[in-house]
């Protein structure tokens, strides 16, 4: 069967989403210390929004999922953009932290939840070739977030408050985030009757929604994935203040931020492609491992060179294995349900991320250093690296060998 030219377009309008949409919403750790500045909410409480963001995500990621599977991703990412930005709008209005964050909390989280799942349940059903590298392109283009989003973060920050800098924003995902969604479009697959696709497993076509979720390798999918976001969410969150707190100054602190992105990208792509040859799961178990003592490194890190040095591997590592999760999914359960399996191991993966922020910010308000984060984040990584290694495919039935003449 030929592959449509048009899944190049999906590739490209994903990756251009997620950067905006994922650079929109961890623009918050450039915003804390002027927030805190400007209105003497504790870093804690201004962390806490980023952890209920992702207690959102989670819990809408199935949910978005779902609809996407029934209604296409179009009108699910069209429904999130309209929310973020009209969200991001929102929080230049508000005077208290429980506002802040229900605001950046609960609507932007909930928002965001509308694009992950949902943009890679679909590229994953628009390609039988190269699927590696298509997750992989549409991640790359979501790792464009620190080298872009976060530096304009930077400057708005600079030269405006914090509510004009979240004003701007706001038009900004609008204007790109909803022309986009409507070049959105199911896989052809789907079209067909009953949703089967190449590439379904014979043995799970008949699978119900219900028993895919309670599935061995589901668990463990989810699993690995809660404990690989744990691992890399405080560090993603905090470097830039745990940089500033070792007294590097703010501007040059983003820049750390930028250096995870810039070595995310290559890891994206380069686990990407190297997926398609070696396995999914092999690179899966090896980026965690790698990602666990990268995590580590950073304890150990005071000046630029060390920090940009953990930032170059950190980042390569973790960005790299996060596409992964998409590819064992497609392989190994039926595209008509990849957006609730996707989003399923992306709620997963959410509450994982929900652990850093806050677990951080208290490690800070408590101790008033960093470094018990990145102990306790090298052993979720571990933790992650064990289950991952208990993965599973799905059983295929071997057809039988032809008869001898």
């Amino acid at each position: 069967m030929t592959e449509s030219p048009y899944r190049w377009v999906i590739v490209a309008a994903g990756g251009v989403i997620g950067c905006v949409a994922i650079g929109c919403m961890f623009s918050l750790p450039v915003f804390i210390v002027p927030i805190n500045e400007a209105t003497g909410w504790s870093r804690t409480g201004i962390s806490g929004a980023m952890t209920i963001a992702f207690i959102a995500m989670a819990l809408g990621s199935m949910g978005w999922g779902m609809l996407s599977d029934r209604f296409g991703p179009r009108m699910v990412v069209l429904a999130g953009a309209v929310l973020l930005s009209a969200s991001l709008f929102a929080l230049s209005f508000i005077d208290t932290l429980p506002a802040f964050q229900f605001i950046y909390g609960i609507l932007i989280g909930g928002a965001m939840a509308a694009f992950f799942a949902p943009m890679m349940a679909t590229v994953t059903g628009w390609f039988e070739t190269q699927r590696g590298l298509a997750v992989s392109l549409v991640s790359a283009g979501m790792g464009m977030a620190p080298v872009t989003m976060s530096p304009l973060a930077a400057w708005l920050i600079a030269n405006h408050d914090w509510r004009t800098s979240y004003q701007i924003m706001a038009v900004i995902a609008a204007v790109i985030l909803i022309p986009l969604a409507f070049l959105l479009r199911k896989p052809p697959a789907l079209a067909t009757a009953g949703g089967a696709a190449v590439g379904d497993i014979p043995e799970q076509q008949g699978m119900t929604a219900r028993e895919a979720l309670t599935s061995y390798p589901f668990i463990i999918l989810a699993l690995t994935n809660f404990f690989c976001c744990a691992t890399h969410s405080g560090p993603i969150f905090h470097t830039v203040s745990y940089a500033m707190a070792c007294g590097i100054p703010a501007m040059t602190a983003v820049t750390i931020y930028s250096v995870e992105g810039i070595a995310g990208m290559a890891g994206r792509l380069g686990f990407g492609m190297l997926a398609d040859k070696l396995g999914a799961k092999t690179l899966l178990v090896a980026g965690l491992l790698v990602q666990a003592f990268g995590a580590l490194g950073y304890f150990y890190s005071s000046d630029l060179a060390a920090f940009y040095a953990v930032a170059t591997v950190f980042g390569f590592v973790y960005a790299g294995t996060m596409p992964l999760y998409a590819v064992l999914a497609r392989e190994n359960f039926p595209l008509r349900m990849m957006g609730t399996i996707i989003g399923g191991t992306s709620m997963a993966g959410s509450l994982g991320m929900a652990t850093g922020p806050l677990f951080g910010g208290w490690i800070f308000d408590t101790t008033g250093d960093y470094g018990w984060l990145y102990i306790a984040c090298f052993g979720m990584g571990i933790g992650a690296v064990l289950i991952a290694m208990l993965f599973r495919p799905f059983p295929v039935q071997q057809k039988p060998e032809p008869a001898a003449a």
